[in-house]
């Protein structure tokens, strides 16, 4: 499907967009009619699917300014606290307003890509019967879930639209009719039918399959078991043992496919022949070549590129996580590893050079590009690195220019299949299974230690070892908590998790706070940050949002 997502749904949903419409003389290629959409069931899918890179960098789907920045692991960057303000409000949890315009787009879009869903799914069952019907079905589903999960995790309180609810009416259903764990079920259900639904291998790779299904369901039912207080606080209560089990059911329906670790951790972010490799179990197709202007962009994520390759430098990795991959004997410096103001410590896990552009060192692996302090738009207010994961190499294909921005056509892994290991590891920490969860931990940190040969010019400053129980470490059930956290950091940093998991552990005050006060002598705007308990765990509801359901839309806890 890397080539094939072409078709676009397009409605004239306003009157000064219909005024605009009188002006075409013809109809484009691209885009299906209504009428056409009723029928065209091929077309409706794929036009859901279009909808995964349908983002803008104000309201990316990949969730950077909320899963990142607004964690412990970067600074929002650009050039200055002004540059997109909304941006900074969340990175310091301070004067969030209910009315930004980010956050309303990006609820508004998830909902178009949910419309789409439903629309897909309602023209499939007027179909006559053809073969792989219910797999087309379950592909709408699993794409619904896709963006009711992104919705979950940044507004916990949302209407669940299926497709038997008029669009016309998504205003009418109320964000809270279901309790926290009864959205969390209606999600996961979606996501079932879809893995009961669902082939093993799709000859589309762009095409979800049962094995994507199964680590989302892994991941929602992570998520669903750290039961949160039913006073609509945002506090963790307990945690549940039987949707652990859930988590590790499907986790382990995952390990027993196809997917596994790549060799080295690079080729995860790499374009080209590396993209829809074994550990990626779903991802955001991108191209080019598909007769539009620039190619099929990467549009949510193009603000991280450094301003010494053009524009605009955003999305800066922290001191903190730069330091959080210092190692003591092979193992991460648990304690008192936040030492260092600038630079990088003498021994280091390897996955930091894969994940952050640092000064003196080569740029995306190419010797001959320098990742220099010149490249940075504002190194006084947001230090000098940068984000590497989701950028290339400028000399690639793929680097496409776009001033005064510029994008690349690489895949953006949704789903990967370490974060299956390390899910499965943590469900089995929490059922006090701690001994099964080493080796899978153990998994992940080895591949780290083998991913050397991109970066072999810094092999001086690379130490890293596996746990070893009696020997280097005594693994005890808090200590494999504390070690699987870390291991979450580093092997996903910069991938938009970090937030959403402190949340889920329910300890997103206590790590940000401590973070902004040691943070502060570095960032100096940090000295007026503070996480509020029971609030900033969430986004606000869009007060336009509350507004177009006539006040039916109930704001979350804590904002006015």
């Amino acid at each position: 499907m890397k080539n094939n997502i072409k078709i676009i749904i397009s409605a004239c949903l306003m009157a000064t967009i219909f005024s605009a419409c009188e002006f075409l003389d013809e109809t484009p290629s691209a885009i299906l009619t209504p009428d056409q959409v009723k029928t065209d069931y091929e077309g409706a899918l794929i036009a859901a699917y279009s909808m995964l890179g349908n983002d803008h960098y104000d309201s990316p789907f990949s969730l950077w300014p909320y899963g990142t920045v607004r964690s412990d692991d970067a600074y929002k960057g650009g050039s200055g606290a002004g540059d997109i303000s909304a941006f900074h409000f969340f990175e310091i949890s301070s004067n969030i307003p209910t009315t930004l315009g980010e956050t309303d787009v990006l609820w508004y879009n998830c909902y178009v890509a949910i419309s789409r869903c439903n629309t897909a799914i309602n023209t499939i069952n007027l179909a006559d019967d053809f073969d792989g019907k219910n797999a087309r079905i379950a592909e709408a589903r699993f794409l619904r879930g896709h963006f009711c999960f992104l919705l979950k995790i940044l507004f916990k309180n949302i209407p669940y639209v299926d497709e038997t609810i008029p669009v016309a009416d998504y205003g009418n259903v109320s964000n809270v009719a279901l309790s926290n764990d009864e959205l969390w079920q209606k999600i996961a259900d979606d996501f079932k039918f879809a893995e009961e639904n669902l082939p093993s291998t799709q000859a589309e790779v762009g095409r979800a399959n049962k094995y994507a299904a199964a680590a989302y369901l892994a991941k929602i039912y992570l998520y669903k078991a750290y039961r949160q207080d039913n006073a609509n606080t945002h506090e963790v209560t307990s945690v549940n043992a039987a949707d652990l089990e859930e988590a590790l059911k499907y986790a382990d329906e995952v390990i027993g496919s196809q997917y596994g670790l790549e060799d080295d951790f690079a080729y995860n972010f790499l374009p080209g022949e590396f993209e829809n490799g074994k550990e990626s179990i779903f991802a955001v197709q991108f191209s080019t070549d598909d007769g539009t202007q620039f190619g099929r962009v990467n549009f949510g994520d193009l603000l991280s590129v450094p301003m010494g390759l053009g524009c605009c430098d955003f999305l800066k990795p922290s001191q903190n996580l730069v330091n959080a991959f210092s190692t003591q004997n092979g193992l991460p410096s648990f304690a008192g590893f936040n030492t260092l103001n600038s630079g990088y410590a003498e021994q280091n896990d390897p996955r930091l050079f894969h994940t952050v552009a640092l000064p003196g060192l080569p740029y995306k692996y190419n010797t001959e590009l320098v990742y220099e302090d010149g490249w940075n738009r504002n190194p006084g207010y947001y230090g000098n690195y940068a984000s590497l994961k989701e950028n290339v190499d400028p000399g690639c294909d793929c680097f496409v220019s776009m001033v005064p921005f510029y994008a690349n056509t690489k895949n953006r892994i949704v789903l990967r299949y370490s974060d299956v290991l390390l899910m499965k590891a943590e469900a089995l920490i929490e059922l006090h299974r701690q001994n099964e969860a080493l080796p899978f931990i153990n998994q992940v940190r080895q591949r780290a230690k083998n991913s050397t040969g991109y970066v072999s010019y810094i092999n001086n400053k690379i130490n890293i070892d596996t746990y070893k129980d009696g020997i280097n470490c005594t693994w005890t059930e808090e200590f494999a908590r504390q070690t699987l956290r870390w291991e979450r950091r580093l092997e996903l940093a910069m991938e938009h998790q970090r937030f959403f998991d402190l949340v889920r552990w329910g300890i997103a005050d206590e790590v940000l706070n401590v973070f902004y006060q040691t943070e502060s002598p570095r960032r100096d705007y940090y000295g007026g940050a503070n996480f509020t308990k029971n609030k900033h765990e969430y986004v606000p509801v869009p007060e336009q949002q509350i507004k177009f359901s006539k006040y039916l839309y109930k704001q979350n806890i804590g904002y006015n």
